[in-house]
């Protein structure tokens, strides 16, 4: 069974020229990614106050920050709820990843450094490694695997655009890799996309790219279909 990760926890680090606000911001986000906020669940500020240790007034700053970027809704007078997307939302989304993805495989191949395509196969032989054990994980790998390619793409709009949409996966709940033979395909399907970055094949690690996020967004309709 899938273990999903307890509520972040700890209080937040102060310094380094962050505002108090915008670190609260930056844990709940974290937090969404890390599948410790499901879509349903509820936040209210005293409780997220209390488990970060800070006042109430960055964690209200925080709340406002998620709710205008839709990740949050109101919940009738009892603090907020994470929003849950409807298929047309999801449509969309992995309309836009699949375009994202592909540009930075693209990028990727004309950009990467050799030691960086080794990190994409030394990432991407952790992601094998946890296969089947910890899905939790796998997801974490799975995040690290295309964060990687999108800094190796050199292109810091596209980086900045790719981090906002991964929040909106996040809402999304349980990961692929909980669909029957998805490691497996998804593994091939990364060892293809290393390696046309590998050559410097723009054109063919995009185009992988765009097909491994379909491929993805396949699974997902799965996964929501059983909800």
């Amino acid at each position: 069974m899938a273990r999903r990760p307890a509520k972040a926890g700890g209080s937040i680090a102060r310094g380094g020229g962050v505002a108090l606000g915008e670190a609260v911001f930056r844990s709940l986000c974290e937090a969404l990614q890390a599948g410790s906020y499901r879509a349903g669940d509820r936040l209210r500020e005293e409780e997220v106050a209390q488990r970060l240790k800070v006042s109430r007034t960055p964690v209200r700053e925080a709340l406002g920050r998620l709710a205008a970027r839709g990740f949050v809704e109101p919940a009738g007078g009892r603090g907020l709820i994470v929003r849950n997307l409807d298929i047309s939302e999801v449509l969309e989304l992995y309309a836009m990843r699949e375009i994202m993805e592909g540009a930075a495989a693209r990028l990727a191949a004309e950009h990467a450094s050799a030691p960086e395509i080794d990190a994409l196969r030394d990432v991407e032989q952790a992601l094998v490694e946890a296969s089947g054990t910890d899905v939790v994980e796998m997801a974490r790998l799975n995040r690290a695997f295309h964060e990687a390619i999108c800094r190796a793409a050199r292109n810091r709009y596209l980086d900045n655009a790719s981090r906002e949409l991964q929040d909106w996966i996040a809402l999304l709940g349980p990961t692929t890799f909980t669909v029957t033979a998805r490691p497996t395909t998804s593994h091939g399907e990364h060892q293809a996309i290393i390696e046309a970055i590998a050559a410097r094949d723009g054109d063919k690690a995009e185009q992988l790219a765009r097909a491994h996020i379909r491929e993805a967004l396949r699974c997902r309709l799965k996964l929501l279909q059983k909800q």
